[in-house]
């Protein structure tokens, strides 16, 4: 039996394409906003059942609600306000009641909004209870402070989704990624969330949950992320030949998740939680520091923040410690595991990993697949 949706029901807020092609034509003539790929994101997000058991986005009561409480009004658990920003002089024609057509900078109308409330929020608040800083120099607090000062509320209607190119045939809805899951006979699967190319790390747990589920969804976001983020498609080709080369092909799927990425840690590790959850994950992986930016979170912080949640959300959380690989061991293990000293240990940040591939340098074999490092200094243009 399928993990339940989140809220009890899958939310599909996407038009069929006759339905569709008559609502873009009438969609010409109503108001207009201009969003941004955020906005079009939480849009899709929303439109194709990610977010269940969201409608559209967050009104003052649920905004309010989230902020303080970490649940919806009506009590379900919910970690992070979803809302559409708009500035002042962008909405000084619309009115309660209008339908606006939300459009994106390349001209494209990616949905509808049927408007039930505009409102000021605390942004203030919203930066310390959401991301634990009111720092301007956290990429999210940054883009918060930098949006639009009133919020639009009200049910969306989703018409486009963004073009994702060459990852197309990864593309997957809620609705597919659980049709597919009963075609393979997956009862239980496990998500693994990442916005990074996969290295011996995350290879190490995910083969670790594999060992107690039927499959693993490996489900990388790619949606919007900070400037220095490694571009998603370079990202891609690495899961490819990781999957190719080291993974059972009956028993993983690769699936784009298709988010923007907020950095929120704590609170955003329960979004990745829920989202997977609607996808149809029975388990999902939170491993160190999850979502995290620089040091603004510590580095199990997500782990104790969503366990306070877990049995109410229904999904298994899968809590692992930072791997490495151990010199002496000659294996991939934790802290839990290996009694060897730190000098054994091989680490590389993230800003290690960047400075090298951006000077054409190999990454260490202990460190990333030799296949995964060569898509990787090829894909950064050294």
């Amino acid at each position: 039996m399928s993990i339940r949706p989140h809220g009890g029901i899958l939310i599909n807020r996407e038009k069929l394409e006759a339905e569709q092609n008559a609502l873009l034509k009438k969609a010409k003539n109503l108001k207009k906003l201009k969003v941004s790929k955020w906005t079009i994101s939480d849009l899709e997000m929303i439109g194709t059942g990610v977010f269940s058991p969201l409608q559209g986005f967050m009104n003052s009561k649920d905004y309010l609600s989230v902020l303080l409480k970490d649940r919806l009004k009506n009590n379900i658990i919910w970690p992070i306000p979803i809302t559409l920003p708009a500035h002042k002089k962008e909405i000084e024609s619309f009115q309660i009641g209008d339908t606006i057509s939300l459009i994106g900078e390349d001209g494209v109308i990616y949905g509808l909004i049927h408007l039930e409330e505009m409102y000021t929020p605390n942004k203030l608040l919203e930066a310390e209870k959401v991301y634990r800083t009111t720092d301007p120099t956290h990429p999210g607090v940054k883009r918060l402070y930098e949006c639009g000062e009133i919020y639009l509320a009200g049910p969306i209607i989703l018409l486009n989704r963004q073009n994702y190119n060459e990852f197309h045939s990864y593309y997957k809805t809620p609705k597919e990624t659980r049709e597919l899951f009963k075609k393979l006979g997956w009862k239980t699967i496990v998500g693994f969330q990442t916005r990074n190319p996969v290295h011996r790390a995350h290879e190490y747990i995910q083969k670790c949950a594999l060992e107690i589920v039927d499959g693993l969804l490996l489900n990388p976001l790619v949606g919007e992320t900070k400037a220095d983020d490694i571009p998603a498609n370079v990202r891609m080709r690495s899961y490819e030949v990781l999957l190719e080369n080291y993974f059972p092909k009956n028993r993983t799927k690769l699936i784009v998740f298709p988010a923007a990425m907020r950095y929120a840690g704590p609170k955003e590790a329960l979004l990745h939680a829920i989202a997977r959850k609607n996808y149809g994950c029975t388990h999902f992986i939170i491993g160190r520091d999850h979502a995290g930016v620089g040091d603004f979170y510590g580095t199990y912080d997500a782990q104790k923040y969503v366990e306070q949640f877990e049995d109410e959300l229904g999904i298994q959380i899968l809590k692992f410690d930072h791997a490495f690989y151990c010199k002496k061991c000659e294996n991939m293990t934790t802290e839990k595991t290996c009694p060897h000293e730190q000098s054994f240990h091989v680490h590389l940040s993230g800003t290690e990993v960047r400075k090298k591939l951006q000077n054409g340098e190999e990454l260490p074999k202990e460190f990333t697949r030799p296949e995964v490092a060569n898509v990787l200094i090829n894909g950064m243009g050294s």
